[in-house]
């Protein structure tokens, strides 16, 4: 069997296996092994397809592990709009305590508020940015620059 036919099966499998398991990182060293094919195609000896699959593979594994790392995750299922209808509403705060939380009554009910913001917590309107159990997580409305 000629080494670019081993190499073809091998790139196969790879994209086989990441098919069944999902992990985007078979596929990258299925392009190794797309090198490694190419490689024997060019008349390459055995221990320069090695190498330049293992290369090309490492390479593209990095390659994709570092724009992952890079990319913002999803926010919070807690923080997201679609999901939960408070996120976003403005309440009122008139005290809030030494720990940075508030006692509010919002939708009928009493909550407790937890300040989201770098600076000092201080009395006004304030948006809801995500829940947290049965807390309210808010940061301080800007005024509007109209």
């Amino acid at each position: 069997m000629a080494d670019s036919t081993l190499w073809w099966i091998i790139t196969g499998l790879l994209v086989a296996a990441e098919l069944a398991t999902g992990t985007f990182y078979l596929l990258m060293l299925a392009i190794g092994g797309l090198a490694g094919a190419l490689t024997a195609h060019a008349g390459a000896d055995q221990y320069t397809q090695m190498i330049v699959a293992a290369v090309v593979g490492a390479a593209a594994v990095f390659a994709c592990y570092w724009v992952r790392r890079r990319r913002p995750g999803d926010p919070s299922p807690r923080a997201d709009r679609s999901v939960n209808l408070d996120v976003g509403e403005v309440v009122q705060i008139e005290h809030w305590n030494a720990d940075g939380t508030a006692q509010i009554r919002y939708r009928g009910a009493q909550w407790t508020a937890v300040y989201r913001g770098a600076a000092a917590p201080q009395a006004g309107r304030h948006r809801v940015v995500e829940l947290e159990g049965s807390r309210l997580l808010v940061e301080p409305v800007l005024p509007s620059s109209s």
